[in-house]
């Protein structure tokens, strides 16, 4: 195996992990439906529903919202407690911070590189001329995604995958928890809580630090 590139990766889910928001649920809000739609944010982290199926229904409801209230969006974006501190750690110690999201593209690429993350997959939002298609471009970023993503990173940071460190809040975080070296679970559901090999308590990523190889 060829030599290290990064001694560490840590890699996080995005809506209520290494943001406090669900993100859909305020483009919802811009279309006037998001009681509706933070219902159904809430039955898919619980894994009640399938996540893929969940998300388009989701993005449907947010057909006709204009593009330009994105950047109303983005300004309600509330960075986690402790996001900052934390990516500085990993890379104070050698390591790469990483975030796979069932969210958007159109939020991360703003917020991900002012949190300090270093690379980034989400899912990206189809547009008919100045306003959101209600669909999602291309494969979405589901359970499985998430889980590939993070074998990817560590492959091309030619890290084992002890080396790896995966952190989420709702179901569709649990495979890439389970293929991680530690699965941890930060402010999350249940089901995540039973299934993840530590649970993060306080919802402040500064807790994470300790457990940093």
């Amino acid at each position: 195996m060829p030599e290290p590139v990064a001694r560490f990766l840590v890699v996080l889910d995005a809506d209520s992990t290494l943001i406090r928001n669900e993100v859909i649920e305020l483009m919802a809000d811009e279309a006037g439906r998001g009681a509706e739609v933070a219902a159904a944010t809430e039955a898919a982290m619980r894994g009640e529903v399938d996540f893929a199926t969940s998300l388009r229904s989701r993005v449907a409801a947010l057909r006709g919202v204009p593009v330009a209230a994105l950047a109303r969006v983005r300004a309600h974006v509330e960075p986690t407690p402790g996001v900052r501190e934390l990516t500085a750690a990993v890379h104070e110690r050698g390591g790469r911070v990483a975030v796979v999201s069932g969210g958007f593209h159109e939020i991360l690429d703003t917020v991900a590189p002012d949190l300090g993350v270093d690379v980034w997959r989400a899912n990206r939002l189809a547009v008919e001329g100045d306003a959101l298609a209600g669909t999602v471009e291309g494969a979405i970023v589901d359970a499985d995604g998430k889980a590939a993503a993070l074998r990817e990173w560590a492959d091309e940071l030619a890290l084992p995958m002890s080396r790896t460190i995966a952190i989420g809040d709702g179901a569709n975080d649990l495979r890439m928890m389970a293929v991680a070296g530690l699965g941890l679970a930060f402010n999350a559901k249940p089901t995540v809580r039973e299934h993840a090999d530590l649970v993060i308590g306080r919802v402040d990523l500064r807790e994470v630090r300790a457990l940093l190889p």
